[in-house]
């Protein structure tokens, strides 16, 4: 798979919690619109986000890599639940000015983010990439009613090793719901040396998963 990214613009938003940043990768002829939130741990470097922001536009879908105001301001530690979802609420408008639906996603505390404003917000579907279904190691304290509470389309995507939730230990996802297991992967979908499948061939299936999925959207 190319490393090569669509053109893109930047687009600064000013929200409660700080300005964030959106960075557009534009469909030539858009059908829809992907916006995506990075982790607690990261931003939008991660290599899953970048992978589809190489790959989609080129199916239609522009992608909005969109990075918190901790992040742009530079802070090492993500803030409460509430201030992300504050923030993203809010520069929600400008990523509606992509005039196409647009699907809500996000890795990791992002796609937490994502599901727990999806509804409200208007949302087409969500993208769930490497959901931390429960701290490692305490799978009691599960956040299972985040993932389903949006009550819509919602397609996970889950390393087989991710100690943050394994494939297997997933509910059952509402009606249009899926979950494409990345075999051997953890949670930063990285795989290990001796794994049948290599790095690039595991973007290879996120990407081709998420392209499927969107397309089944038929708009």
């Amino acid at each position: 798979m190319s490393e090569h990214l669509t053109a893109t613009d930047a687009e600064t938003v000013a929200t409660p919690a700080g300005d964030a940043r959106v960075h557009w990768h534009r469909a030539p002829e858009p059908r829809l619109a992907l916006a995506l939130g990075h982790g607690a741990g990261g931003g939008i470097e991660a290599k899953d986000l970048r992978a589809l922001a190489a790959g989609l536009p080129a199916r239609g879908v522009t992608v909005a890599l969109v990075e918190q105001p901790w992040r742009v301001a530079g802070k090492k530690l993500a803030p409460a639940p509430k201030a992300l979802d504050a923030a993203w609420t809010a520069l929600w408008p400008a990523l509606e000015r992509a005039g196409v639906p647009v699907v809500a996603g996000g890795r990791s505390a992002g796609a937490r983010v994502a599901c727990r404003t999806a509804r409200d917000l208007g949302a087409h579907a969500v993208l769930a990439l490497a959901f931390p279904l429960h701290p490692p190691g305490r799978p009691e304290r599960s956040r299972a009613d985040e993932l389903v509470g949006s009550g819509l389309p919602t397609l996970v995507v889950q390393g087989g090793n991710d100690p943050f939730g394994r494939p297997a230990e997933f509910p059952s996802l509402p009606s249009g719901g899926e979950l494409v297991e990345v075999p051997h992967a953890d949670h930063g979908f990285a795989v290990p040396r001796k794994a049948p499948l290599t790095g690039e061939e595991a973007m290879e299936l996120i990407t081709g998963a998420v392209a499927g999925w969107l397309d089944g959207f038929g708009v």
